[in-house]
């Protein structure tokens, strides 16, 4: 008998290979419109989380950095590159600064304390975590 019909009279099955992930678009209007997108994307975030790190302080605070983390994750699964990250962070990084700015009436997103601090500490720190993350492997063809 042989060897391969000796495993399937024995019950091993052989198994097939998850198909691979599609890798990210080769051209590079594509590649820039994910970008562009992650940088939107990032910015949205950092803007909500602004909003709900000071309202509901505790758990707002940690479901901020938890969504913080995702799009940067999200945005180096997507890509497969930390470039992905950069993109979602810089957006991210621009809105939190630009809230915490307020204006001259006196009045801003960011009343001061130590909740703002470690949003602002925590999700930079989010980032490059997920930035020195190793590169995810591409699939071979």
């Amino acid at each position: 008998m042989s060897a391969a019909a000796s495993r399937a009279s024995s019950g091993a099955s052989s198994r097939t290979p998850a198909p691979a992930p599609a890798p990210l678009p080769t051209s590079r209007g594509a590649r820039y419109a994910w970008y562009g997108a992650l940088v939107v994307l990032g910015a949205l975030v950092g803007t909500a989380g602004a909003l709900v790190q000071a309202a509901w302080f505790p758990g707002g605070l940690l479901l901020a950095l938890l969504a913080s983390a995702a799009v940067f994750y999200g945005g180096l699964r997507a890509t497969g590159t930390q470039v992905g990250v950069v993109a979602a962070g810089a957006g991210w990084l621009v809105a939190v600064i630009l809230l915490s700015f307020g204006r001259p009436e006196g009045d801003g997103a960011f009343g001061g304390g130590p909740g703002e601090l470690l949003f602002l500490f925590g999700g930079m720190a989010v980032a490059v975590m997920c930035a020195t993350l190793s590169r995810l492997p591409r699939p071979t063809r």
